[in-house]
């Protein structure tokens, strides 16, 4: 047997890495209850009391005993109805302290916070990493792999795979973490970071997070990233674990979201980007703050989509605790009333983390006054309420303070004017104030201004590395003017008037560039070209939802296109329309009045109205899938469902970025999102390339289509060439019957080949990511019948043979490809019925069924068959009979090993097969023979594993001490006997004993004692259940 390196192994190597960071590390089972080391009185408890009780006890010397056990008390009972709620209550606990009353001296009632952590001396603090934790709730016993412990806490969970098992992924490890937090919650009411790795990847995430939002960690030391050579877990523990930093991440970067769209509590952990890059913008802050400071924090540049909002509310929840800045007032500045709307909304949900409510300014007068404060306060307003008294007028001092820190949103807009513009209005009301700007775009080179109020670039995160992480997902770009013949030539230049016009303004701003937007006005609404784009549309959407389900935006440069583009798009879909706004599949979202034309009103909205629009379209399973807009929702707005974006609407700079950005959130498979050009945006995507490249960021904000497209012909090459001499012509001309037929002929071939199976599934996989990219192009429309049909047969070759589901990758982003006869859900797709066989009872391999398995006409197919159905025929067996399933295990190992490296030919393989087939059928009828029911069969084998022992005991006196143990050892074991190691070592005994009376050969005996044992592991829950 080769050495193999298993998952035992790479939790060694594990503790090897939590010793370098002076943890003490202990191995599970010599700790659990019952044990010498015992910390436990059961596996029922998940806390390791007396550390807990002492670390209290050293941190809180002041408060009265009695007080410290009621603190403790609190910890080791959670209260609350959820595990959520728990959680939530617990991390408050673990980061402020416990409350508690006592009474002094004098019979007054004091109250505190009982510290259960020393956030400021890590060494203060016990650290404990113990592998293999075992906690029993219910009828569930499971097994942790890692658990980090602070002060008898358990705050971090590791689930561990095996990096050289094929089944053993990440996604696995994060499953395995799902199901614990099923079925022993207990554990996780004190959880704050977990860790899913198959020992190469590792992704860390919260306690809510989907897993998608479980992300790399790639940093040790500061921003830079450790080397590409480096392990990702390895890398992790390090820069995570290390104890300073951990602390540091449990007290300022752990927030809490009540997600008013769905009532949910969303648990967010930072990412390393938003971890450091908040770190250093508290130096700088804390720095340009002093009297003697510059008041220039800086710009954080975090790409659009990777958690801007989040790393704001970060800093600001450290800031207001920083002890150097001795409570200090926040203002919080947009330059759009929709914006600060949006950000105080996120901050409101999230004010735990802030110790402290947000207030909104409704006006100059109520900033002012809120302003006014001796310290404290985090304030929300838009740059324009620093307005002067009087036109002309200078803005009054309204605070001399240097703790003031204001916190600009997108610090790149043109009011950052410090010569005439809003910004000086600012400096003059808030003359010592710190001002840091962040931004999802980056600042223009000749952007002096913004320079001159917020100085230089702090932190940059850029799109390459986001798309990297998965923080987002690219943005691929689609050109359809020369496809519809619209002629762009003829637009106006799109310069900085129209960019400022917003939605609000139309009116009031149209007299001032009345000619202009006339002008492109007219020609962008002419009626046919809007009947043209919407036929394009219509198409166009339907063809991509066919390949991946999500949503679209439509944006539409003035109001009356908004409007007539709906009625164009519901001329040719009725069904799209409907006046209900809980029903439908087309609205537009617009602001306007009564006094705008009469077809318009149906589509203007008040605010409660439009944010239950913003619910049903963030909703990924609600009909409303596609939105015209004009510029609502353009910034700040979340919807990660959305995937496809049709621009029609003159946009450039900044603007256009994060316009674009909306379709960059990460939603579960999503391969990208699509831009969709009908105006001619080439230019202005030149531009802001060329500025972010200047601005020193890596990666492109779009992806030409073109890109997917070549892509996708390149994988379609190499699936063709795999299938190269099959003729699936039939897969688009014949009946359902043919079509089915085709399968079984298509998985031989693909079997035939060395590495077949493994080079087409990866192939198809990502021909069929490109193709959900670029699915409404006429190349795609060219190859779709054929990448259904490589779909079909890779969901033929890998689907299970059992009920249990596939991989959640396996079709990764395609849904409807394959027609109604074949479906390419690997649900749909049965191998047993394309190859003609009717589905057969495993537990019944029948003489029938094994020869209609020989004899069908694709050998490669009936050897893949058989190789799945023994697969799971012995592991069935392996839970009842250990002895049985290893013999078997091996036999089949063997088989397909001489197989796979075309040692013996396909029809040979059969032949073993068939015939290990019917070895296990037979053994089954073992038990009536020897008239040994299954228990008693299963320690007979391992006591008749060695020739010599039958022939030296007999069959008949194996059988009476397989019976003798089988009676003993069911009395002796308890629920949890497996994971005490006195309890082990007692039935050891009892074993050794019964074999020694029976006078089982002495040399035979210690492997025999240990399959015993063996055996009774794998019969004990259904002895005990």
């Amino acid at each position: 047997m080769l050495n193999a390196f298993n998952e035992s192994d790479l939790e060694i190597v594990v503790q090897g890495w939590f010793q370098d960071l002076r943890y003490e590390t202990l191995y599970g089972p010599e700790n659990a209850p019952s044990e010498a080391g015992a910390e436990r009185a059961s596996f029922h408890d998940v806390l390791l009391a007396g550390r807990l009780r002492e670390a209290i006890d050293r941190l809180n010397p002041q408060i009265p005993a009695a007080a410290r056990e009621d603190a403790f008390r609190r910890i080791a009972v959670p209260d609350r109805p959820t595990l959520i709620a728990n959680n939530r209550a617990f991390h408050q606990r673990l980061r402020d302290g416990v409350e508690v009353e006592y009474r002094r001296p004098d019979g007054s009632i004091a109250g505190d916070h009982c510290r259960v952590v020393d956030f400021e001396n890590p060494e203060n603090n016990d650290w404990l990493a113990l592998n293999q934790f075992t906690v029993i709730e219910g009828q569930h016993n499971r097994r942790a792999d890692v658990v980090v412990f602070v002060n008898g806490l358990p705050l971090g969970v590791l689930e561990l795979k095996n990096p050289a098992g094929e089944e053993a992924t990440v996604q696995a490890a994060y499953k395995q973490l799902q199901t614990y937090k099923e079925q022993i919650p207990s554990l996780f009411a004190y959880n704050e970071v977990l860790v899913a790795s198959d020992g190469l990847e590792a992704r860390i995430g919260s306690l809510t997070a989907g897993q998608e939002w479980f992300k790399p960690w790639r940093t040790i030391e500061g921003e830079n990233e450790a080397p590409h050579a480096s392990l990702e877990l390895e890398v992790l523990i390090r820069g995570v674990f290390e104890k300073g930093r951990f602390l540091q991440l449990l007290q300022h970067f752990v927030v809490f979201e009540d997600d008013t769209d769905s009532d949910r509590i969303v648990k967010i952990l930072a990412g390393y980007h938003q971890f450091h890059a908040v770190q250093k913008a508290v130096e700088a802050t804390v720095e340009a703050s002093r009297p003697e400071g510059d008041k220039r924090c800086g710009v954080v540049w975090h790409t659009q989509g990777s958690g801007k909002s989040f790393s704001m509310l970060f800093f600001a929840g450290q800031i207001v605790v920083h002890p150097a800045m001795e409570n200090p007032t926040l203002v919080c500045l947009t330059d759009r009333n929709d914006l600060d709307d949006q950000l105080f909304g996120q901050f409101a949900r999230c004010s735990e983390l802030l110790r402290q409510n947000p207030v909104q300014a409704e006006s100059v007068v109520h900033l002012r006054e809120l302003l006014k404060v001796a310290s404290g306060g985090i304030v929300f307003t838009t740059i324009q309420k620093f307005l002067p008294d009087e036109k002309g007028e200078r803005v009054p001092m309204v605070s001399d303070r240097h703790n003031i820190v204001v916190i600009a949103d997108e610090a790149h807009r043109s009011q950052y004017d410090m010569i005439d513009g809003l910004a000086r209005n600012m400096r003059d009301a808030l003359p010592n104030a710190a001002f840091i700007g962040f931004t999802g775009t980056p600042i223009e080179k000749h952007d002096a201004n913004t320079r001159a109020v917020f100085g230089d670039y702090v932190s940059i995160y850029d799109i390459e590395r986001a798309v990297r992480d998965k923080a987002t997902v690219p943005i691929y770009y689609e050109s359809r003017i020369a496809r519809l013949s619209l002629n762009d030539e003829a637009l106006p230049a799109i310069d900085d008037e129209f960019e400022e016009i917003t939605e609000g303004e139309e009116v009031e701003r149209v007299e001032k560039v009345k000619t202009k937007w006339a002008a492109i006005e007219a020609l962008v609404g002419e009626p046919h070209r809007i009947a043209v784009i919407a036929k394009d549309l219509v198409d166009h959407f339907e063809r991509r939802y066919e390949s991946m389900e999500g949503k679209a935006m439509v944006v539409c440069m003035s109001r009356r296109i908004c409007v007539d583009l709906y009625n164009e798009l519901v001329k040719l879909r009725p069904g799209w329309h409907d006046e209900d706004d809980e029903k439908g599949v087309l609205k537009i979202v617009m602001t306007g009045s009564a006094s705008d034309e009469v077809s318009w009103q149906q589509h203007i909205r008040n605010k409660p109205r439009r944010r239950a629009l913003a619910r049903r379209f963030k909703d990924p399973g609600d009909s409303f899938r596609i939105v015209i807009v004009r510029d609502m929702w353009l910034t700040g707005f979340d919807a990660p469902c959305l995937h496809t974006m049709y621009v029609d609407k003159p946009m450039r700079g900044h603007g256009l970025m994060q316009a674009i950005a909306r379709v960059n959130r990460v939603f579960r498979d999503k391969p990208g999102g699509l831009v969709v050009d009908y105006l001619g945006l080439a230019d202005q995507l030149k531009h802001a390339l060329a500025t972010y490249t200047e601005s020193g960021g890596s990666g492109s904000p779009c992806v030409d289509v073109a890109k997917a497209i070549a892509a996708m012909q390149e994988k379609y090459e190499v699936c063709c060439g795999i299938m190269y001499g099959l003729d699936w012509s039939l897969w688009t001309t014949g009946k359902g019957s043919e079509r089915l037929a085709l399968l079984p002929a298509a998985m031989e071939h693909v079997l035939e080949q060395e590495d077949g199976k493994a080079r087409f599934s990866a192939a198809v996989r990502d021909v069929s990511r490109a193709f959900a990219l670029c699915a409404a192009s006429e190349e795609a429309k060219a190859v779709r019948d054929d990448i259904a049909f490589f779909q079909a047969v890779r969901a033929g070759l890998v689907k299970p043979v059992g009920s249990r589901k596939t991989d959640d990758q396996i079709d990764a982003a395609v849904k409807q490809l394959v027609s109604k006869a074949v479906s390419a859900d690997d649900e749909v797709i049965d191998v047993f019925s394309a190859a003609g066989l009717k589905k057969p009872d495993i537990s019944i391999l029948s003489d029938e069924f094994l020869a209609e398995v020989q004899g069908l006409k694709h050998k490669n197919v009936a050897a893949e068959l058989l190789r799945r159905l023994l697969q799971d025929e012995i592991k069935a067996q392996s839970k009842r009979n250990v002895v049985l399933g290893r013999k078997f295990s091996e036999m089949l190992k063997r088989s397909l090993l001489a197989y796979q490296n075309r040692a013996i030919a396909t029809h040979e393989i059969i032949e073993e097969l068939l015939n290990l087939a019917k070895e296990i059928r037979d053994a089954h009828k073992r038990g009536d023979e020897l008239g040994l029911p299954d228990d008693e069969l299963a320690f007979y084998d391992a006591l008749a594993q060695n020739q010599s022992a039958i022939d030296v005991m007999g069959i008949d006196e194996l059988k009476v001490i397989a019976a003798e143990l089988v009676t003993n050892v069911r009395k002796s074991v308890s629920i949890d006997w497996t994971l005490r190691e006195s309890a082990r070592a007692k039935i050891r005994v009892m074993v050794r004993r019964i074999l020694n009376k029976h006078g089982y050969p002495p040399d035979l005996r210690a492997e025999a004692v240990k399959l015993v044992l063996e055996q009774a592991e794998a019969l004990c829950a259904g002895w005990v259940g």
